[in-house]
């Protein structure tokens, strides 16, 4: 969140609760590449596709090398998603883990 805003931390809260709810409500790829096109920037959306992009071939152990190689994306990106992945808040492993399940 912007820290310059002088908003009340119980309305951001309840604003990012309600973005999550908003998210969880989608039911389709179709469904969520039309929300996350209204909610963000073009700039936006390329950095949250490169960034998880690189997340699974950073799981299965790919150098940063090869995955710029693979995708583009920066070397520093790629490293600042593995930092995340390996010390972050576990919501990229949940997301890995899950779609794993899902494609077995």
């Amino acid at each position: 969140m912007k820290s310059h805003r002088n908003v009340n931390p119980r309305s951001v809260a309840r604003a990012e609760r309600g973005l999550y709810r908003a998210i969880l409500s989608l039911r389709s790829d179709d469904e969520c590449r039309r929300f996350f096109t209204d909610l963000c920037t073009p700039a936006e959306l390329e950095a949250l596709i490169d960034r998880w992009s690189v997340v699974a071939h950073l799981d299965d152990g790919l150098p940063y090398r090869r995955i710029h190689e693979l995708t583009g994306v920066s070397v520093t990106t790629i490293g600042r998603v593995a930092r995340f992945l390996s010390n972050g808040a576990g919501g990229y492993r949940v997301a890995l883990d899950r779609m794993d399940g899902a494609r077995q």
